[in-house]
């Protein structure tokens, strides 16, 4: 099997649901950690509206649905494979950066007026949205548990849009997929670590848990990334956490004056 290499579109497209479960896991691997969870762990199995193997099922058949599109992308639209020969460049760590940043406002821009529309059109939220809303306590695993039309439009075809709007290369595209990958797995993780890096972000675990409270479906739509539509817009709402009597964290919504 010598010179076997499997190509940058291939690893663009399987990598980053491999990543998805191994990051879950990861969570899962820590324990319970009752002292730094949003709600008791019980709850995953007596408040959702769900079983975690109707969840596996529903994420696995997503990521089949993902890696299809995404390598039928690439056959149709081909590929920009000048960011993958300047590696050794000196400026490719300034083009890298630049495709990231254009990537995560796309796709933060196109997410966050699509799961407004979503929650704010009673027929789309009714027979879409509401099926990942089952989960009023989100786990990792359960990121991407979404209807299959919405999972098409949130995930692939915002994948497809940063992936096109950035100019990245397939070899580039492979980063930002699994970086977008823990970003998602990590807002839905209900566990506020110390030094957890993404809780410096204003768009945080305890932002987008909020959001699956019954109380915060109307606020909080900015998703993965950053936050900036929902203070623009008016659909920010922001939190305090406090310290629960018997361990862990709870979220009071602070609205603004």
């Amino acid at each position: 099997m010598a010179g076997f290499q499997i190509s940058d579109e291939v690893l663009s497209a399987v990598v980053p649901n491999i990543v998805y479960w191994l990051y879950s896991w990861m969570y899962m691997a820590l324990g319970t950690c009752h002292n730094y969870r949003l709600h008791p762990k019980e709850d995953q199995d007596t408040k959702n509206l769900v079983s975690k193997k109707a969840v596996i099922k529903n994420v696995l058949w997503q990521q089949l649905r993902q890696v299809i599109s995404i390598l039928l992308m690439y056959k149709m639209a081909g590929s920009n494979d000048d960011g993958a020969s300047s590696v050794a460049n000196t400026s490719s760590f300034v083009v890298a950066c630049r495709q990231f940043f254009v990537a995560m406002v796309a796709l933060d821009t196109y997410q966050y007026f699509l799961h407004r529309l979503m929650h704010q059109n009673k027929f789309l939220y009714r027979h879409l949205h509401s099926q990942h809303h089952r989960l009023l306590v989100p786990y990792t695993y359960g990121a991407i548990y979404n209807h299959p039309i919405e999972g098409f439009l949130f995930d692939i075809v915002g994948g497809v849009l940063s992936y096109v709007v950035s100019g990245m290369s397939p070899r580039m595209s492979i980063y930002f997929y699994c970086f977008a990958t823990m970003k998602n797995v990590d807002d839905h993780c209900g566990l506020l670590l110390p030094g957890n890096p993404w809780q410096l972000l204003s768009n945080s675990t305890a932002f987008h848990d909020f959001h699956h409270q019954h109380v915060g479906g109307k606020y909080n739509f900015s998703q993965p990334f950053f936050a900036f539509w929902d203070k623009l817009l008016g659909t920010y709402m922001p939190l305090s956490v406090e310290e629960r009597a018997h361990g862990g964290f709870q979220l009071q919504p602070r609205p603004a004056k």
